[in-house]
């Protein structure tokens, strides 16, 4: 049975200046790969030690290799070729227009997909060397693999969004299947398209005229993540498996809203993971009625504090949404972190590196002054 762990936070955390520029550099050709290898070693290094000095007890190594949080995946695939993402709207918590840096590179199939890198097991072997306690390694989910799909390009090798996801699901279970052979046992999966299913403004902006419905969206998508998930587990029982849902995270701006009501009866009875790590830290994410669904012995991580603003949450006001949060499920059944990552792009939420080791010192205590 996996061990509860009632502080935790999400995965990336902001990266040094010294790795961005030397990310631009490799980029231009003026820096070699093992040179820029070196430096992201060293980053990975410096936040563990920072995770370890706000007394985290489970470990990333900050995402630090990957240009976003999706590149795990997109950056590991063959058959795929560089789009343009539709343009997207980024909003921030304080009204203010987001930074115009919130662009990010996209992918779409246009051959039969392939695992081209192991990007996540080059972190799997760095972390399991240097992590001072437990880690996880963070992923991708593929049921958002639909992004990955573009008429123009895809329809000649996959007809339809379903075709493709049956190779990328193969492909992700196979690569958890490497990361349990390299010792992993905490596997998160980052799966957003749940999105679509409780914003209908966002699943316009993003699928366009013709979209499926969102009935049909959360089929798909259950029907993926739970796939995912009981291939882990009947390759490893005693592997921790954690999905993450947020509503958007990229330079301190969000994309969705909407509560988890219309998907947490499907969500919680029929993806089988140990934790669901979900976003509540404003009321764009509604209450915690839908956590009646959790089954008995999932644990709830509720993103309480910000990842996003500076600003340091009061740990009575955390108390208090703890206890509100424990109406519905039982108490020793939750967990507390941070809503996201601090960096979910490279370029980071527009705060410090100690503004975020005080957030993530500010969860730890928050789950000691709790559970002990």
């Amino acid at each position: 049975m996996p061990a509860i762990h009632h502080a935790e936070h999400v995965g990336s955390l902001l990266r040094p200046p010294e790795l961005l520029q030397a990310r631009q550099a490799r980029e231009k050709g003026e820096m070699s790969g093992e040179e820029l290898a070196k430096l992201e070693d060293d980053a990975v290094l410096a936040a563990i030690r920072l995770q370890r000095e706000a007394g985290m007890e489970v470990f990333t190594d900050g995402e630090m290799r990957r240009a976003t949080w999706m590149a795990g995946l997109l950056e590991s695939l063959g058959g795929v070729v560089p789009v343009e993402v539709p343009t997207a709207a980024w909003f921030r918590e304080d009204g203010m227009p987001p930074p115009e840096e919130t662009a990010f590179q996209m992918v779409a199939a246009n051959a039969e997909l392939t695992q081209k890198a192991h990007l996540t097991a080059v972190e799997a072997d760095f972390m399991a060397r240097h992590a001072p306690g437990q880690f996880k390694i963070t992923m991708m989910s593929s049921s958002m693999g639909n992004l990955l799909w573009r008429p123009e390009l895809s329809q000649a090798v996959y007809p339809t969004p379903g075709d493709m996801m049956r190779d990328l699901v193969s492909l992700r279970i196979k690569e958890i299947e490497e990361l349990l052979g390299l010792g992993v046992n905490w596997i998160q999966l980052d799966s957003l398209s749940y999105n679509m299913v409780f914003d209908a403004d966002f699943r316009a902006r993003m699928m366009g005229p013709g979209a499926p419905g969102p009935e049909a969206i959360l089929d798909a998508t259950v029907a993926v993540d739970a796939e995912q998930v009981r291939a882990t587990k009947a390759m490893n029982p005693d592997v921790t498996v954690g999905m993450h849902i947020c509503r958007g995270n990229n330079r301190s701006a969000w994309m969705s809203t909407g509560g988890y009501e219309p998907i947490a009866e499907r969500l919680f009875g029929e993806v089988p993971v140990d934790r669901f790590l979900l976003e509540y830290d404003t009321e764009r994410a509604g209450g915690f009625e839908p956590l009646r669904f959790v089954p008995q012995g999932t644990t709830v991580v509720l993103g309480l504090v910000s990842s996003k603003v500076p600003t340091l949450e009061s740990q009575d006001d955390l108390r208090r949404r703890i206890d509100e949060a424990a109406k519905y499920m039982p108490p020793d059944n939750l967990a507390i972190s941070p809503q996201c990552g601090f960096a979910s792009t490279a370029r980071g939420n527009l705060l410090t590196v100690d503004d975020e080791r005080r957030k993530l010192e500010l969860v730890v205590d928050t789950a000691q002054r709790v559970w002990g």
